[in-house]
C-alpha cells in the first residue's frame, strides 16, 4: 500500500519553532501526482493534508462518519500553506497533524509534510507546512458550538 497510518507522541523541531506532533500519516508519492516538471503538484499537497486530517481523526474514534452520526461537520474556512521544497516521484512523505487551537466553534490545525530518507532517523526534511481553520458546523452548514466531549477528544490531538 501507498499509505500507512502510525500515531506517535513526540516533540520535534521544525524550520520555523517547535511542532508538537500527536499523528503522523505516511505517503509514497506516484506518478499520476506529479506536474510537467516532475514535481507533486502543488494542489496535491491540500490533498495530503486532508489525508493526514482524516487520518488523525480516525485514530482518536472521530471519522467523518460518526461525526456525521453525531450531527456535526468539519468545514474548512481557511487554509495558508507554504512550499518550501519540491517532493518528487516515490518520495516518502510523513504528513504531522496537530490541533492547535480551540476556539467556541472552531479549531486550527497545523500540520507539517517532511521528506523521509529510510537510511535516516531523524524527523526529515520539512516540505510544506499549513495552517488549516476548522468550522464545527450542524449537518444544514450552521456553525455550532460542539459538546465539550468532541473537544476533549480532539485535544488528544494537540
Amino acid at each position: 500500500a501507498s499509505s500507512s497510518v502510525s500515531t506517535v507522541m513526540a516533540t520535534i523541531s521544525s524550520g520555523y519553532g517547535r511542532f508538537m506532533a500527536t499523528h503522523v500519516t505516511e505517503h509514497r508519492v506516484r506518478f499520476h501526482e506529479l506536474d510537467p516538471y516532475d514535481h507533486v503538484n502543488h494542489a496535491m499537497y491540500v490533498t495530503y493534508f486532508e489525508m493526514g486530517r482524516v487520518e488523525a481523526l480516525e485514530s482518536i474514534g472521530l471519522g467523518l462518519g460518526t461525526l456525521k452520526d453525531q450531527g456535526f461537520h468539519f468545514v474548512i474556512t481557511q487554509l495558508t500553506v507554504r512550499f518550501r521544497r519540491a517532493a518528487r516521484s516515490s518520495d516518502r512523505l510523513t504528513i504531522h497533524t496537530n490541533v492547535s487551537k480551540f476556539a467556541r466553534v472552531s479549531t486550527v490545525w497545523t500540520q507539517e509534510i517532511r521528506r523521509v530518507r529510510d537510511d535516516q532517523d531523524d524527523v526529515g526534511e520539512l516540505v510544506a507546512n499549513a495552517d488549516v481553520r476548522v468550522a464545527v458546523t450542524d449537518t444544514s452548514g450552521k456553525p455550532t458550538r460542539p459538546p465539550e466531549t468532541l473537544f476533549e477528544t480532539l485535544r488528544r490531538l494537540s
